[in-house]
Order: structure tokens, then sequence, then C-alpha cells
């Protein structure tokens, strides 16, 4: 790929033309989501278009090594969107849009799909934006009961849980539960107990879905991952 030049389109020559105001001459940082990156050049700037010459591979890592999966409730609108984002920046590994009992979004034919994509490019943006050069997996929507079988135990967060201090180090990888708007069912809480979920609470208030999503990551890349 070094010496090569390549054509950048869309979404993405609209915001390094547009917003970054990136013209000729401009160097830049490149990457195809699977670690890893490029210096590159931009050669030529149009109102559509961006052409860049890529230039040296650096083989530079962001990535967490707490291997996180989040499982996380189906929130309304800009909700989600800010939970993805700010997941995505905070080193998650794997996000899972999950429907459940009280969620208040219900994505049906084409709507799924669309979303779905939708969530992609929040993500692609996010690591562009936090200097990850790994995009982080993001799930097709499914029901939680579908999800909690799949993973080997995790936490969930819970009002009525333990302190988040008491949880055992999950080694390198961690599944966790997050409900949506309206929270997780007393059936749906047994259930993730039963395949080895164990609550944990963030302090004695009811946080916000996309509130919840930022303070359990970062207490969980501060305790096991990041730090």
């Amino acid at each position: 790929m070094a010496g090569e030049t390549r054509l950048i389109e869309g979404e993405r020559a609209h915001y390094l033309r547009s917003v970054l105001r990136l013209r000729a001459g401009a160097r830049l940082i490149v990457f195809n989501g699977e670690g890893g990156e490029f210096d590159a050049e931009a050669i030529a700037v149009s109102r559509r278009e961006v052409m860049v010459k890529v230039g040296s591979w650096c083989d530079r890592e962001a990535e967490s090594p707490l291997n996180i999966a989040l499982g996380l409730g189906i929130a309304k609108g800009e909700r989600m969107d800010w939970a993805v984002q700010k997941a995505v920046e905070l080193g998650v590994h794997s996000i899972h849009p999950l429907e459940t009992r009280y969620s208040n979004v219900r994505l049906k034919g084409d709507k799924r799909q669309l979303k779905h994509q939708h969530w992609v490019r929040i993500a692609v943006a996010a690591c562009e934006q936090c200097g990850r050069n790994r995009i982080p997996r993001i799930f097709s929507p499914q029901p939680l009961s579908d999800w909690i079988p799949s993973q080997k135990g995790g936490v969930m967060l819970d009002p009525e849980g333990a302190p988040w201090s008491n949880l055992r180090h999950p080694q390198s990888e961690l599944a966790l539960l997050i409900g949506p708007e309206g929270g997780l069912s007393s059936e749906e809480i047994h259930l993730a107990r039963d395949h080895g979920f164990v609550g944990s609470r963030l302090g004695p208030r009811i946080l916000r879905v996309e509130t919840a999503v930022v303070a359990a990551l970062s207490v969980a890349q501060s305790q096991w991952g990041d730090c």
C-alpha cells in the first residue's frame, strides 16, 4: 500500500474538506481498521473527493489489553448513538445491541439493517477522532436472551448489586451488560445471573444509559484495562 495513491469519497471526503479544512499538501494518518496505520499526504482536494498518497507504515496499537464485549439494551435515537460513540472511544472490543423487555425501540425489517449500518458509521468516525486504528465490531441487534448464553458470565449493571470494588479481576475478557432506559426486567436479571453474570452498581444514583456506559467502561479500563 505504501507509495500508492488512494481516492477518498463520500462522508470521509466531506469531513476532511469541510470539517478539517484539509488542503493539498497536508499530512494525515490513514488506516484500514485492522491495526496499524500509514502516513499520508493529500495531493488533491476537490468538492467531493480527496486524493492521498500513502507513505510509510507504522505498527502502532491503541487497543486495551482488556477485551470488552458490551451488551447494550437499545436506547432511543441520540442516546444510543452517543453510547456507541463513547464506548468506542473508551476501547470496547465489540458492541452487541440488545432487544430487551423495556426497550423503547423496536426495529423490524429494513430498519434493523439501516440502524446497524448507522452505528457502524458512528464507530468508524469515533475511531478517527480518538486515534484507534482497529474498528470494534458492531453486531446486528439480537434478543438479550440469545446473547447472554453466548457469554461466559460477566458483569451487569444493577442498582441492587454489589459495589464495583468487590468485583474480581476478569483477566483478559469482560462481558458487560447494560440495560436500556427502562433498565432490565427481573426475569432478564435472573437469566443473566443463571449464566454467571454478577450484578454491580455504580453508586446510589440511577444513571441514564449513555452515562452508565461511560461510567462503567471508565471504571473497567481504569481497574483492569488501560491502567
